[in-house]
């Protein structure tokens, strides 16, 4: 709570995003090959998007006046009022963000397949 939560949220975005960059780097720099490799880089891609996105929106949200969200219905049905200005519609497109991370974990959910199929693979190989 209070404006620590929030830098130190806002630093983890910005540390997330740095192990994205150095891990994407890190597998082009290796040249590994495979599908794998490719999948887990669209993933590294998606979530770097998805944490700029994120990291965007958290200020967005903070720059919003007291009641420009009413949530008279519950969290799920949090509706922003009128006078919609800039502001407005940036934190409306950057809480969209769930349109970024649901392929990158797709992706990262095929990564981890093929991963696990050239393992068994290669076990099966070496009973031959």
């Amino acid at each position: 709570g209070g404006s620590e939560g929030v830098v130190v949220h806002q630093l983890a975005h910005i540390q997330y995003l740095g192990a994205l960059g150095y891990l994407l780097w890190d597998i082009r720099r290796s040249g590994f090959a495979g599908v794998g490799w490719l999948y887990l880089q669209r993933f590294c891609w998606l979530m770097m998007i998805w944490n700029g996105v994120a990291f965007v929106g958290h200020f967005a949200q903070m720059a919003l006046p007291d009641g420009a969200i009413s949530t008279e219905d519950g969290y799920l049905s949090a509706l922003l009022l009128l006078p919609v200005s800039f502001g407005h519609w940036i934190y409306y497109v950057t809480a969209l963000d769930h349109l970024v991370i649901t392929p990158a974990l797709f992706f990262l959910f095929l990564a981890m397949r093929s991963f696990s199929q050239s393992a068994t693979s290669a076990q099966e190989e070496g009973r031959r």
